[in-house]
């Protein structure tokens, strides 16, 4: 079905189907993109949600894409509602509604008409599950085997007493693996995998390899997965389980991040709450092979602390050491995202996960996207580094940068 009618009558509509939706329990996934002309937020790009079950019930968890950065915020159904209203019309033109039944795409023009094209879902590229069971609509599988064997869910697929939170972390991270891959422009195009040649991701100190086994299952036949342990016992307990779970582009290696051989380079370099300069290894691996995209998760923020010279203003409130903790914090991810900026990178800082879940939670997400060693950006790397008084930074070791260069320089 298609209609052109007056602007508000089309909005109408759509916001009925999705009220429809969200009362009968069909909604699958809503995107709300094509910022307006004079949207409140020019920074905000698009806007995506989707059905959550959370432990006080239904929700719907809205993900806000800015230019560098992703916040996540959940929603009960009605006042999701009042959510999409809000920004329907006057932050974006553009919507589009995927539901068990049917498809709706609204778009308005900033001259005030509007057009709505309704679709059974039997006509949709896009086809979600016939079924009411939103466990189904999940990029990793709550009853997938390697799940129960790394102890995280039963075998009805609930989680184990405690790991709640370890599974929203397996699950957010495919969520927001699915959406850097696609920004980076690596799984883009034909969905059959045969139809084009796997690209090769690594993850650098994965541990039990959590996060290994839900890149592998979420990505499929589209790419190579190796997953590198230090402990030679990890990495081979990991890899008996990706045998015994069927995922056969799935390989553990025991290695350091500094040395193990990335041949091919990876496309995808991700490193997960490695300890204090590690992250700084892992990033500058990804740097010189110049993978299109590198995530990591930041822990344990040490190397600064001991070099951090409070600016004038700000000594008195870092003289309490949780304050000084969470400064060495900050500028050692902010340094690490200028210097990934300077390598050639668009870089977003966000948060990962929700506080509640874990208090390692910020995530540094880098696609490649323009030429490296634009000088503009490296000075604003030395003056972040000036204002604090540092002088020395593992990223900055391993790129060759000097931090407060001499006047002779």
């Amino acid at each position: 079905m298609l209609s052109s009618v007056s602007e508000t009558t089309a909005r109408a509509r759509f916001l009925s189907l999705v009220e429809t939706a969200l009362q009968q329990g069909t909604l699958v996934k809503l995107t709300l993109g094509k910022p307006a002309p004079d949207a409140s937020d020019p920074s905000l790009r698009n806007v995506f949600a989707r059905p959550v079950l959370l432990r006080d019930g239904p929700h719907v968890s809205f993900v806000w894409r800015h230019t560098a950065r992703d916040l996540t915020r959940n929603h009960r159904p009605e006042a999701a509602l009042e959510v999409v209203h809000a920004l329907l019309g006057r932050d974006f033109l553009d919507a589009h509604l995927f539901t068990h039944a049917q498809t709706a795409q609204l778009e308005l023009a900033p001259e005030g008409s509007g057009r709505l094209r309704i679709k059974a879902v039997s006509d949709s590229p896009m086809r979600p599950p016939a079924a009411h069971d939103r466990s189904k609509a999940r990029l990793i599988p709550p009853d997938a085997p390697w799940l129960r064997e790394l102890g995280v869910t039963r075998e009805d697929g609930r989680p184990r007493e405690g790991m709640a939170p370890k599974l929203r972390q397996i699950e957010r991270f495919a969520e927001t693996l699915h959406h850097l891959v696609a920004e980076a422009g690596l799984i883009e195009g034909s969905s059959d995998p045969s139809t084009t040649e796997p690209f090769h991701v690594v993850d650098m100190g994965c541990g039990k390899g959590y996060l290994t086994f839900a890149a592998s299952t979420f990505l499929g036949q589209r790419a190579i997965v190796t997953g590198v342990e230090a402990r030679p016992d990890l990495a081979a307990n990991a890899t008996e389980l990706a045998g015994r779970s069927g995922l056969r582009t799935l390989r553990f290696v025991a290695g350091q991040i500094t040395d193990t051989p990335l041949n091919p380079p990876p496309a995808v370099l991700i490193a997960l709450h490695a300890c204090n300069t590690a992250t700084d290894d892992a990033l500058a691996r990804g740097i010189a092979a110049e993978a299109r995209l590198i995530i990591v998760s930041p822990c344990c923020h040490r190397e600064l602390r001991p070099q951090l010279v409070p600016p004038a203003v700000l000594a008195p409130a870092l003289h309490h050491g949780i304050f000084r903790e969470r400064e060495a914090e900050f500028v050692t991810d902010a340094l690490r995202a200028l210097m990934l900026e300077w390598a050639g990178y668009r870089t977003k800082v966000f948060e990962f996960v929700s506080t509640e879940h874990t208090p390692k939670n910020v995530m540094i997400a880098a696609v490649r996207a323009h030429p490296a060693g634009d000088p503009h950006r490296l000075q604003a790397v030395r003056n972040l580094a000036a204002f604090y008084g540092i002088r020395e930074q593992a990223l900055a070791r391993h790129l060759g940068i000097t931090l407060i260069p001499s006047p002779a320089s």
